[in-house]
């Protein structure tokens, strides 16, 4: 295999710039949002009793995230080792490195499970949920931020020869082709 890409997004974008952009994409995805929720549920319903789980679920979204990245790996019977280090002593982060090279349509799939199943069931919820509609479409809103790194991601493996294979590494990812 040849690298025909290695990807860092430290390296590329920079963090201080990466965060930057993640936060302005969550408050822009909630000024959007809001406008017609609230049209759809009103001003008055509201309920503070919601804020001690929002503030415990945005703790947790990092975790939840992660695991959502790996996910699909383990439906798919891929041989995933998953390593978690703890981040503030409380909450684990997942990390998976994969035994053998993924294709670019698997690693597609990966970087887009978490979009799917938490920023949609958020969306789906806030309609559902009218009293609590506020706080699961802050949730949602801070998971489309903290999704930016994703999709950035997959912009990088679209760009990819057909017949690339993603190797995850610790701090990117290298985009492989086959040697001929």
């Amino acid at each position: 295999m040849n690298c025909w890409k290695s990807i860092n997004p430290n390296k590329e974008i920079g963090q201080s710039r990466m965060l930057f952009i993640s936060v302005l994409i969550g408050i822009l995805t909630f000024i959007i949002l809001y406008v017609p929720f609230t049209i759809y549920h009103g001003t008055d319903r509201n309920h503070e009793t919601g804020l001690i789980p929002f503030l415990i679920s945005v703790c947790f979204l990092p975790s939840i995230h992660s695991f959502m990245h790996i996910l699909p790996l383990i439906l798919m019977n891929k041989r995933v080792n998953i390593c978690y280090k703890f981040k503030m002593k409380i909450f684990p982060i997942f990390t998976y490195y994969t035994k053998t090279h993924i294709t670019k349509k698997v690693s597609l799939i990966v970087l887009i499970s978490p979009t799917i199943l938490i920023t949609l069931t958020g969306i789906i919820l806030t309609y559902l949920f009218a009293e609590y509609y506020l706080y699961i479409l802050l949730f949602t809103c801070i998971h489309i931020g903290v999704s930016f790194l994703d999709f950035w991601y997959m912009n990088q493996i679209i760009r990819a020869p057909k017949e690339a294979y993603v190797h995850t590494e610790h701090d990117g990812f290298d985009i492989l082709l086959k040697a001929h």
